[in-house]
């Protein structure tokens, strides 16, 4: 499995733990072991730019996911197909003011929206009721497995 993290954005990112993050939801989501991801941190300026041009919405945003060989998840007797799942873009600064109004650390925040993403590059979406009923089910889920029971209250990501 190949996660690749980019820091842009002059923050102090605990990379690592974003990685273990990375690793845990390809095996929790029967992602081939040869998929690869990669994780960018950018600054504030960098994401809304990224914002405006991709989303065409006004100011940052906290994570955003570029997808790129339309991967889904696997089933426990069929893994995904190895390729490139995409891009993570994430914001720290954005991360810091939300995680501090949830009540939780910079970190708990971009491990939170980097299973967002994950999500997302996978085919989830949160458009309609359903869909998001689902996809933050989920990522509550996989968060508090992967913290050991227990996961940051969600921000809408």
């Amino acid at each position: 499995m190949s996660v690749e993290v980019n820091n842009e954005s002059g923050y102090e990112v605990e990379e690592e733990s974003l990685v273990r993050l990375a690793n845990f939801l390809f095996e929790s989501l029967f992602v081939h072991p040869e998929a690869e991801l990669s994780i960018i941190l950018v600054d504030v300026a960098a994401m809304e730019k990224l914002h405006v041009e991709w989303m065409d919405e006004p100011g940052p945003t906290d994570v955003l996911s570029f997808p790129m060989d339309e991967l889904r998840p696997g089933t426990p007797g069929r893994v995904t197909p190895a390729g490139l799942l995409g891009d993570i873009v994430l914001c720290p600064e954005v991360a810091a003011s939300q995680g501090a109004a949830a009540g939780h650390g910079t970190n708990d925040e971009l491990l939170l929206l980097t299973t967002h993403g994950v999500l997302h590059l996978l085919g989830y979406d949160h458009a309609e009721p359903e869909e998001e009923k689902e996809m933050f089910g989920l990522q509550r889920q996989l968060l508090s497995d992967f913290l050991g029971g227990t996961a940051p209250r969600e921000t809408r990501a």
